[in-house]
């Protein structure tokens, strides 16, 4: 499956982002989809999971601020940013555990 994520921008802290990630197949029977982001010189870090289900999971540092979710007839995955702190700006990917990395979007956040 490849995806693509899209979304990203320049936002001041404060505002809100919304990325979307499109997958080339049919994603219903995919157990997990994620959201990672790698900011410059840091490791790439899991942000937010979201099961078949739709149960949730977020990292410590954006819980509260990030809802992930996903349209499964539509094959899509969704990150809505909200409040967002010039340490959330990263290049974010969308990914299938144990899948290739596509293309990020680059989120960068102002103060």
């Amino acid at each position: 499956v490849q995806l693509q994520a899209s979304g990203g921008g320049l936002v001041q802290a404060g505002g809100s982002l919304r990325l979307s990630c499109v997958a080339s197949q049919n994603i219903s029977s995919i157990l997990f989809m994620t959201w990672f982001r790698q900011a410059p010189g840091k490791q790439r870090e899991l942000v937010a999971t979201v099961s078949s289900s739709g149960l949730t999971n977020y990292a410590d540092a954006i819980k509260g601020r990030f809802t992930i979710s996903r349209d499964n007839t539509n094959n899509m995955l969704f990150l809505q940013m909200d409040n967002l702190r010039p340490e959330d700006t990263a290049v974010y990917y969308c990914h299938i555990p144990g899948g290739n990395w596509g293309q990020g979007t680059l989120v960068t956040v102002s103060s």
